[in-house]
């Protein structure tokens, strides 16, 4: 698939790389303030929150 897209990039090898570069931050940007902020109320995230008494609590004389 790299190479199918590698062989439609017009130019040298420079101009591919860099344009391949800029495709790739464009899809990061996209997806860092467009999709991730839509999908993340919609995914349950428990941060880590596990069910039981903490070290604290249980240490009680």
């Amino acid at each position: 698939m790299y190479l199918w897209i590698w062989r439609r990039l017009p130019g040298t090898w420079q101009t591919k790389a860099a344009t391949a570069l800029g495709l790739v931050v464009a899809v990061a940007v996209v997806l860092w303030y467009l999709v991730f902020p839509w999908v993340e109320p919609k995914v349950q995230f428990d941060h880590g929150v596990v069910d039981g008494p903490t070290p604290t609590q249980s240490a009680k004389p």
